[in-house]
This record gives C-alpha cells, structure tokens and sequence, in this order.
C-alpha cells in the first residue's frame, strides 16, 4: 500500500457529511488536502464554502451523487484518493438488524458512505461519531460498521478520543474509526495523547472485550489548554453588545494558542453577545467562577430546578471555570444546558468564544443567523483534533512507504 498522492504531489481526501468544516479544517492543516465535500444543510454549506473555496463543494442530496462522476470530475483513478473522512450518521447500521436497516434512513446513510469508500478505494477511511455510538443496540452497530470495512479490504479499529488531549480546551469526547490496509498501520494511525487533562469517562468505554479510550502513557506531558488561555485576549463585552465584524484585536496574543488561531485573521468575526434577560442577569451576580445553579438562591431558580437535587446538573447554569476546562460546546451556548456564562463579563459565550474553545481559527467565519451559527459550531469536529488525527494516519502511510522504498 502506498501513501497515495494526486499528481500534483499533494495527500488528497474527501469530506462527507462534513458539516461546517471542523474536520476538513484540522485535516488540511494536517497536510490533506480536501478536493471535494459534501454537506446537505444550506447554511452549513455556506459557511463551509466560505472558508474553503479551493474545494468543491456539493449540497446535493448524496443519495442522488453519482460516486463515479465525482471520481472522474477530480481526475483521479481507483487507489488515487489518500483518504475519505465523515461523521456519517451510523445509528441503525446494523447487519444483526435487518428488519431495522431496511427502514432506518441512518442506515441508507451510511450504505451512501460505504458507496464512495467502494468508488475511490482510499489509502485511508476515517469516522467519527459520539461515544454513545460504541453502546448502542449493544455494540452491533459498530461492530457492523468494522465487519463491512473488513470485507472491502481494510483492517479498521476503533477508539474514543478526548479532545483536551490535543489541545483542544473543552472536555469533548469522539468516536473515531479509522481503517487502513494493514492492522499494524492501523494501530500507528490513532493519535498519542500530547497534552494531560483531567477526564471523567460517563459512557461505555469496553468493546470486544477491550477499553476504547486512549489516555497519556506520559506522565510528563505539559497541562491542557484553559479557558482563560483559550478567550483572554478577546474584546470584552456587556450583554447584548456586538463586536464589529473584522475589528481590531483590543490586545495582544498572551500565549501560543492564542497566537495560533489569530494566525492569517484582519480582526474578529462573529463575536456578538446575546442579550440575556433581566431574569437571568441577576441570577449570574451570584454565580462565581467555576460555580453553577446550586449558587443560585432557591426562590430565583427556574420552576423545575427547584426541584432537582443539589447532586443533579451540576453544569447547567454554571459560569465556566477560567482555570479549567470549558464544558462541551454544544448547538446552543443556553446557560439551562450547562457552563456558558463567561468568567469575568456578565453574559454568555459568543459564537466567537464557542469557536475558539472548539479549535477554530479566528478567521473562519460562520455564515446564517447567530442560532445557525452556534449550531454549526457546536455540531463540528475540533480541528486540533482532527489535525491529530490526520497527522497521525499520514505518518502511518509514509512510514510504509519509505519501508517499501528501502525494500527495494
């Protein structure tokens, strides 16, 4: 097998399912290029258009592209293509399941993935999805999504993957599949933790008799990224105040994550404070930093709060810590779902703020109205984790490569 290259001598994929660009972004960064994307939802699609014009990109329904006509439109051949990555939706893929297969949409999904991995024949496939993915009907969906990447050839694995791990300031969790032509390249191609962060594993982690996540082997490695490291140099802001789109930094870059996603942006985008009502804004005068609804006077909590035990949603309504890591960045920065009033100013996280503690660079501009915005953000893969990824499955390929070379 070979690390395969287009003739322009670059490392090539295609992005399905591929959102607002999280994924396509870390990969590319990796050294991937991303020749051609597929995303449905018009306004995802715009943003991914926006801040990637050399790929083409395609909302047609993928039930209707013609694999082949895409193929041949790139100029390359069967075995050309370095890798196919996606979040294709999985649920319902189940060989253990037909009744089910037949009438679940998700499955036909999938099957639409599984048609352009037998179309391009990758060097590499990779899949992400939640971790809820590896419990689900009892693990005979995934065990279905790896029995059908086998039978095309590929030795595929599987592990969960936790964002602060590379560098990513917000405790995410992913499943990710990655297939190769070889087991042991396999192996190599999952990333090695980089970074150490405090982790709380809230789902099942065993599968076939072996456990998923992938924790440091080093118990040298430098701390994660914090909230504070990740948002201290952007403009403050009050309630309800927008930030001009494109302004100039108010102050310089503190530290090297920081200086990292400023790289190659004029200013600042999307940074708009939704106006929180006069509810809500006393309620955060007695929510410290690091603090939660539990700070809340009993008689100011929201009617079916008053009810939950002191134990329960421990995020929700809660001021992020600065120190720490951010909860997960979820469709919507709504503090009744968990961590997203700001530190230090008296209002939620931005659209901005929520990109930079996914990973995105600061001169990714998200397309649609705020709401849409959030959720593009929220639905999308980091990319310094997916730029782990990628620079992982590349050192897998060249590493046999230059093995062959020497061979010869």
């Amino acid at each position: 097998m070979r690390a395969n290259k287009r003739r322009d001598d670059m490392y090539t994929m295609i992005d399905l399912f591929a959102g607002a660009g999280g994924l396509s972004t870390g990969l590319q960064s990796a050294g991937i290029q991303c020749l051609y994307a597929n995303e449905i939802q018009a306004r995802y699609l715009d943003t991914y258009r926006a801040n990637h014009p050399k790929t083409k990109a395609d909302g047609g329904d993928i039930r209707e592209i013609d694999a082949a006509a895409v193929r041949r439109s790139l100029g390359l051949k069967k075995g050309d293509l370095t890798l196919i990555a996606g979040g294709p939706p999985c649920q319902g893929f189940s060989i253990y399941a037909p009744k089910r297969s037949v009438l679940d949409e998700r499955n036909h999904l999938f099957k639409e993935y599984l048609r352009f991995v037998d179309e391009f024949q990758p060097s590499a496939v990779l899949i992400e999805n939640v971790p809820g993915l590896v419990s689900f009907e009892r693990g005979e969906t995934l065990a279905s999504i790896l029995t059908a990447l086998t039978d095309r050839g590929y030795s595929p694995d599987v592990r969960i993957l936790y964002a602060p791990h590379y560098g990513v300031p917000q405790t995410r969790w992913r499943t990710i599949v990655i297939a190769l032509k070889r087991p042991e390249l396999t192996e190599l191609a999952f990333p090695i933790p980089d970074r150490s962060a405090p982790a709380r594993v809230n789902f099942t982690a065993r599968f076939a008799g072996k456990n998923l996540v992938s924790l440091p082997v080093s118990g040298e490695l430098p701390q994660h990224i914090t909230v504070r490291d990740a948002l201290s140099d952007l403009p403050q802001l009050k309630n309800g105040e927008h930030y001009e789109s494109g302004g100039a930094y108010s102050r310089a870059a503190a530290n090297e994550y920081q200086r990292l996603l400023r790289t190659g942006s004029p200013g600042i985008y999307n940074h708009e404070a939704p106006k929180l009502g006069p509810v809500n804004m006393e309620r955060l005068k007695h929510i410290a930093p690091g603090g939660n609804w539990t700070d809340i006077p009993h008689e100011m909590l929201p009617a079916g709060m008053k009810r939950a035990r002191r134990s329960d949603h421990t995020k929700r309504y809660g001021r992020a810590d600065p120190d720490g890591l951010s909860c997960t960045i979820l469709t919507k920065c709504d503090p009744h779902w968990g961590a997203y009033f700001h530190y230090d100013q008296d209002r939620i996280f931005t659209v901005r703020e929520a990109a930079r503690l996914q990973s995105f660079p600061d001169n990714y501009v998200f397309q649609g109205s705020r709401i849409q915005q959030y959720e593009q953000v929220g639905n999308a893969v980091p990319p310094l984790m997916a730029r782990a990824i990628g620079s992982s499955i590349l050192s897998a390929l060249i590493k046999v490569s230059f093995s062959r070379k020497a061979a010869d």
